[in-house]
């Protein structure tokens, strides 16, 4: 057997394995009251899930997630295609009837127009509406300046204590609160909460300035290395859909599931149960 039908072979296994797992049962914690029966919550996949896995089978495994949504990496859609390639890589996403919602995490650090327009530009062959960055407080301006040129938003994705320039959501926070409303936030659950802040109360607090959210769980709030399946660990994900209902949420909730990167498909379909009995046991609805 070749080493690529061997991998077809493990992959579709466990695509099987991931799709039994959709029938999970929802939590009791999830059934507390629903704080909207309007809200339409939107689950997709950052595709940075699914970094060892060739385009096509990223393809494969979000339709077998049954997500209509994906936030791609350039894993995916590599930032040195020709636009004739990034336009057959986008076809080949929407053919299989996903919607391309954004793009990144896209390091925006030189503070040089060139620079920047060519990740713009890369978006925009790319078919993204956004792109999650890693900019710094000085490029952020000139950042801004293409967000108006290109019609194309862009959130910052916060990565804890580590990050020097954007730990949490409230670091970004003074920096763009006059900006172009095009400019926001990605929060992502895991790296916010290990900066010592309440995760609702950080979602609450940047308000409308959310244009994303990058969704993993820790089975302690404060430690990297104890990311597990979504439900598994200590994320209050019901309180967290509650605040985005009471905020009219419109953006994407996008699993970033970074363990098992080899085999991810199985705990990202629990992932996905989970949630979706979170969202079915509040009375609201997965668009």
């Amino acid at each position: 057997m070749t080493d690529h039908a061997r991998s077809r072979r493990e992959f579709v296994k466990t695509a099987a394995l991931g799709t039994a797992a959709i029938a999970l049962p929802a939590p009791a914690a999830a059934t507390s009251g629903p704080p909207s029966a309007a809200t339409k919550i939107k689950l997709g996949v950052a595709s940075y899930s699914l970094r060892e896995l060739s385009r096509a089978d990223a393809i494969a495994a979000i339709v077998a997630l049954r997500s209509r949504y994906v936030s791609i990496k350039s894993f995916h859609l590599p930032y040195e295609s020709t636009p004739e390639e990034l336009t057959a890589g986008r076809k080949e996403f929407e053919d299989a009837g996903l919607t391309i919602v954004g793009g990144g995490v896209i390091t925006l650090q030189q503070d040089d127009d060139e620079d920047i327009r060519t990740y713009f530009e890369y978006a925009k062959a790319a078919g993204m509406p956004l792109m999650v960055i890693a900019p710094t407080p000085t490029t952020l301006p000139r950042i801004e300046h293409f967000v108006r040129e290109y019609d194309i938003k862009v959130a910052i994705h916060n990565h804890g204590p580590e990050d020097q320039y954007f730990p949490g959501p409230r670091d970004a926070l003074p920096i763009i609160k006059d900006m172009d409303p095009r400019v926001g936030l990605c929060v992502d659950l895991g790296h916010t909460t290990r900066t010592g802040v309440e995760i609702v109360e950080a979602i609450a607090e940047a308000g409308d300035r959310v244009l994303d959210i990058h969704v993993k769980d820790l089975s302690d709030l404060m430690a990297r290395d104890s990311q597990c399946i979504v439900g598994e660990g200590a994320m209050p994900m019901p309180d967290i859909f509650r605040q985005l209902s009471a905020m009219d949420y419109s953006g994407y909730v996008n699993l970033e599931y970074e363990i098992d990167a080899q085999t991810p498909l199985p705990g990202m379909q629990r992932s996905f149960a989970y949630m979706r009995g979170v969202i079915a046991g509040l009375g609201l609805e997965e668009l």
